[in-house]
């Protein structure tokens, strides 16, 4: 039996956070175990803490965004103790049709680290040996924020973008920051689209995007054309999770264009059927992303292409979370990314 504990950081309900002493984990069979150092805070985190995310149920210890030192491993070749290692953070069957298709983002029967399962706000972590990345040299900062840029990129590769195309990104929170700078990567224009001005100014002087436009402007849709001589974006990509952003939208794809969705909310989509149908437009979803998507975010991390110390803004000790939790909600605090340290 095991008898050494660790301190995790439980979110019993909604807006209820509290430590507990709990079991460190054992090693199992093909799989390992990690000393957790770095813990990103996301949207996920924060919904959850709400109370607003649709596939979360309590008490959860949350995080998914991580990195940290490999303590121990079965069945991980090329893998050693001691290295910083970061997780692919979504755990699929291996047998549905998603997985036999190449598809284990959006397996049948996923468990999504700090969603479906315990995640990694504690001081060890149990995972499948196969969720392993190598960091290459990258700092512990680095490979927290690989997984949100994953999907980022995920939903940039879903949309088949293509160098000089229009994207607009509807959404400058950290996953749609992510989204603009693989969008950037892969050759787009890209536009952000957003109601928080101070956001927007964060996406234009810190990440250069193209164009930034405040979406309570009533000339939203004739900045669009005007930018885009008249064509309007070929891709629109939402990552709000709003239901008013991701209806109001549809308005500002091109006739032939792609719409994808990288938000989530527990609403009913609605559009206008001709509109959308006139357009030929293609609507697609974009949930969580594949290693082919994490080792890309790795070679541009690794190639300069995005730097991580543009995306924290805010940092806690892993003992004060609770203190500050509550303000990384408020869009005045200013967060594009909270670390938190262990």
């Amino acid at each position: 039996m095991n008898t050494t504990t660790m301190r995790a950081l439980v979110c019993s309900e909604p807006k209820k956070f509290a430590y507990q002493t709990i079991g460190q984990p054992v090693l199992q069979p093909n799989h390992a175990i990690i000393k957790i150092r770095r813990i990103g805070v996301c949207g996920t985190d924060l919904h959850a803490y709400e109370g607003t995310q649709p596939f979360l149920s309590y008490p959860r210890i949350l995080g998914h965004e991580l990195a940290g030192e490999l303590v121990s491993a079965d069945n991980a070749p090329g893998f050693r103790s001691g290295e910083v290692v970061s997780l692919i953070p979504y755990f699929s069957c291996g047998a549905c049709i998603a997985c036999r298709t190449g598809k284990p983002n959006c397996c049948t029967s996923i468990k999504v680290c700090g969603v479906h399962i315990d995640g990694g706000m504690t001081e060890y972590l149990s995972l499948p040996s196969n969720s392993l990345l190598h960091s290459d040299g990258l700092s512990l900062d680095a490979m927290a924020l690989v997984e949100p840029l994953a999907i980022g990129a995920h939903g940039v590769r879903r949309a088949e973008v293509k160098p000089g195309e229009f994207v607009l990104v509807v959404g400058a929170g950290p996953i749609g920051i992510g989204t603009m700078e693989l969008a950037r990567i892969a050759g787009a224009k890209v536009i952000a689209l957003d109601i928080n001005q101070q956001r927007l100014d964060f996406c234009r002087d810190k990440l250069r995007v193209d164009y930034a436009i405040n979406a309570t402007r009533p000339d939203v849709i004739d900045l669009l054309r005007e930018i885009t001589s008249g064509d309007m974006p070929s891709v629109v990509i939402d990552a709000t999770g709003s239901i008013k952003a991701i209806n109001n939208a549809f308005q500002y794809m091109a006739h032939g264009g792609r719409y994808i969705l990288i938000g989530l909310q527990r609403e009913n989509i609605s559009f206008s059927h001709p509109e959308f149908h006139k357009r030929e437009g293609t609507l697609m979803s974009s949930r969580n992303a594949t290693r082919q998507d994490f080792e890309h975010v790795i070679d541009s991390l690794k190639k300069n292409l995005v730097k991580p110390e543009t995306y924290i803004t805010h940092r806690s000790a892993f003992g004060d979370v609770t203190k500050y939790f509550d303000s990384w909600l408020k869009p005045g605090t200013g967060v594009v990314k909270a670390m938190i340290e262990i």
